[in-house]
């Protein structure tokens, strides 16, 4: 079950990284997908320890606190491109959120397979 999460997740950040080539600011989000892409991949194998999967998602929720839109409007998932400023960083943070919990997951299985 680890190995097809990971393998899961590693594709889906690989398509957020993808995606972001038409975003303002894609130097910003492919590494940062980019880099959920590789913890993905490496829960593949058990040399990855749990703390980094931990750390990561720490760090990936706070940053998803910290992109909070000051007024949410929503994502409008129906429509592409940036409608306000306030929508862009909602859709920035729930990316950001997404990360954060493919980590957790991540972490708990991980550190079930190392028990």
């Amino acid at each position: 079950m680890r190995k097809t999460i990971s393998i899961i997740f590693g594709i889906l950040f690989l398509l957020f990284a993808a995606f972001q080539y038409n975003d303002p600011d894609p130097i910003v989000w492919v590494p940062i997908y980019g880099f959920a892409a590789i913890m993905s991949f490496l829960a593949l194998g058990s040399l990855t320890p749990v703390w980094l999967y931990l750390v990561a998602g720490v760090v990936y929720l706070g940053a998803a606190v910290y992109w909070w839109p000051p007024v949410f409007e929503g994502f409008l998932l129906d429509e592409m491109g940036m409608k306000t400023l306030n929508i862009e960083l909602a859709r920035e943070s729930g990316g950001l959120a997404i990360c954060a919990v493919a980590m957790f997951i991540l972490a708990a299985l991980t550190r079930k397979k190392a028990v």
